[in-house]
């Protein structure tokens, strides 16, 4: 690491800000980079930044005034932005001599090194994005409830039968977002260059639960697609059984037509 980052401190302050769904790093890729995949810049006076497509920033040993400046200055290259972002926060701390790890809240590594801070930056992102979907389904499902419960009523409207439909395809956008741009549980790129923070990387997942979190969050997921897929059955059904009812109404008027015909028209 070049030596005027971090001034030399032996503690830093991580911040990892989820600010929007997608963040355009093209035009960065250009600029002086301290390291790749992920992108990570120096940031501020003395600290670094790394950035994720999803729309994630982990900003390392920024203060108040620089972080807002430094997100002011990602404004132009981000897509859909939150109104307010999820943020993940947690200390570093040096410790030559023991073992990397999660103690007393404190995210111990031997060095900050770029190579382990990407490895720290890379989970506090994943629990960043995994907390926001965490809400947002744990928010669909309470609306989606009452409305699931009309299922097996006669009294449903198509205005129960079009938000139903909102909400899960709300879901299952979340589910295409979570699979295809932030793959939760695929290693960070770092680990091919680097094997021997194998380690590190295992114990801050273990610490942040993000398996176990991912898990629970495609159970969910899960039950959404069924839940979809019931409805949209039952919608199939209560169309198809509509057009059933206008034919055999046709055949009805139809006969009493031929009816009144031969009976009155003789």
């Amino acid at each position: 690491m070049q030596t005027h980052l971090l001034d030399g401190k032996n503690r830093i302050r991580a911040r990892a800000l989820l600010v929007g769904e997608h963040l355009d790093l093209r035009s960065l890729e250009t600029t002086d980079r301290l390291a790749g995949f992920p992108l990570t810049v120096a940031a501020g006076e003395r600290g670094v930044a790394v950035l994720f497509r999803y729309g994630a920033v982990v900003l390392f040993n920024l203060t108040p005034v620089e972080e807002v400046g430094f997100l002011s200055h990602l404004k132009p290259l981000l897509k859909e932005a939150f109104d307010e972002p999820e943020i993940e926060e947690n200390d570093l701390q040096i410790d030559a001599e023991g073992s990397e790890r999660v103690q007393g809240g404190v995210i111990r590594l031997r060095e900050f090194s770029i190579e382990h801070l990407q490895i720290v930056a890379d989970v506090l992102a994943k629990s960043a994005v995994l907390s926001r979907y965490e809400d947002s389904i744990s928010g669909v499902f309470e609306r989606i409830e009452p409305f699931a419960a009309t299922l097996r009523g006669e009294k449903r409207g198509r205005q129960h039968d079009a938000e139903l439909l909102s909400h899960i395809g709300e879901i299952l956008l979340i589910q295409h977002r979570m699979v295809g741009l932030v793959e939760v549980t695929e290693k960070p790129e770092t680990l091919w260059e680097q094997p021997q923070l194998e380690r590190l990387y295992a114990r801050l997942e273990d610490e942040y639960e993000l398996r176990e979190r991912h898990g629970a969050l495609e159970r969910k997921l899960d039950l959404i697609e069924r839940t979809a897929e019931t409805v949209l059955n039952l919608l199939q059904h209560k169309s198809s059984l509509r057009v059933e009812w206008y034919i055999v109404v046709l055949i009805v008027l139809e006969m009493m037509l031929t009816l009144y015909e031969m009976f009155f028209k003789r």
